[in-house]
């Protein structure tokens, strides 16, 4: 009697989860969701992965933040597991704090950031996106499955349900989501405020007649780097919030209104290597050499000399001295660069 109980209990839970686990979508739906979220996976890791081997063919020159944008580059890649997502946007908060800090400093003012100090940085990260991920499976809070039934991601309809649920999510929603944007938008108001008060101070200087140019293109790259991460999962969080409160009746979310904001946050994983290729000149030149590995070594410059006689160039033919820290991901330490050129213009 014991054992035909134990089996109809085990019968049970199974056919729930079946039931849970079973797509409440159309079958075109379906195959639309699906055809969608392969096209978003070969651009993420083909995208990020030539981030990442640009990174690997100029690691002799790579500086220490930027192996926080391969670090991105590598959470981009595996963003369909719960642990990515959440290292990815504090990725993005340490660098844009570490941006904040270098821009500028002078190269021996001591804010500096060495590789052995992003590494750790990084070792970090991977531990807090961990000890989030692991959590539910160790009884705190719980996975579940979205509402159409096709994925799985925090039980966010367990609010309501028990307190273990609503203090995980409350938790979630502070640490991994609040306080990371907080971080972004202190880091980059700041980012933006030091280059604009750098950029009056030698708005009269004759030779440097593109530097409002340089300003505009690093301000912009680093606004769309970052925000494009919260812009793609701002409607995921929302429907999350919504579905928190009203999980049955009239007002619960239908099953294609919860699939579209997840399809959205999804594409956040593509889109970074594009940026850097309309920004990045050196990038470009990467790629054409990865298309063009079998014609055998480019004649010319390096990339890295290509990249100090550009900036030579903007700058009016003034050679710089360069910093060890990198400000933005795959670019030239050009927010660095803005108190060396502060100072050699006041000499």
């Amino acid at each position: 009697m014991y054992k035909l109980k134990k089996k109809s209990t085990l019968a049970d839970i199974a056919g729930r989860m079946d039931e849970n686990f079973t797509s409440k979508l159309s079958p075109a739906v379906d195959y639309g969701a699906g055809l969608y979220l392969v096209v978003v996976a070969v651009l993420s890791v083909l995208g990020n992965a030539a981030v990442i081997f640009t990174a690997a063919r100029r690691q002799k020159f790579l500086k220490a933040p930027e192996l926080l944008t391969v670090n991105l580059a590598v959470t981009d890649i595996g963003m369909a597991l719960s642990m990515f997502s959440v290292a990815s946007i504090v990725t993005l908060a340490v660098m844009g704090l570490v941006r904040y800090l270098v821009t500028g400093s002078r190269p021996k003012s001591g804010n500096k950031f060495q590789r052995r100090t992003i590494a750790i940085f990084i070792v970090l990260i991977w531990l807090y996106a961990f000890t989030w991920a692991i959590f539910p499976l160790l009884g705190w809070g719980g996975y579940g499955p979205e509402p159409y039934g096709m994925a799985c991601s925090v039980d966010w309809a367990g609010y309501q349900r028990s307190f273990n649920s609503s203090t995980f999510i409350m938790a979630l929603a502070i640490f991994c989501t609040i306080i990371p944007c907080m971080v972004l938008v202190f880091s980059y108001s700041g980012i933006a405020w030091k280059l604009h008060k750098a950029y009056q101070s030698i708005q009269n200087i004759n030779h440097l007649p593109n530097y409002g140019t340089v300003e505009k293109k690093v301000t912009l790259m680093a606004i769309l780097i970052s925000s494009g991460f919260i812009v793609s999962w701002t409607p995921y969080v929302a429907i999350s919030l919504w579905t928190m409160f009203h999980t049955e009746g009239k007002d619960s979310v239908t099953p294609i209104v919860s699939l579209l904001p997840c399809l959205f946050a999804k594409s956040s994983t593509a889109y970074n290597p594009f940026i850097y290729y309309v920004f990045r000149k050196s990038f470009q030149r990467e790629l054409r050499h990865l298309r063009c590995l079998c014609c055998g070594p480019q004649p010319g410059l390096t990339t890295m000399e290509e990249d100090e006689a550009q900036w030579r160039i903007s700058v009016g033919g003034k050679s710089l001295k360069g910093d060890s820290n990198a400000v933005l991901p795959l670019m030239d330490s050009n927010a660095s660069k803005v108190s060396d050129v502060k100072n050699d213009a006041a000499k």
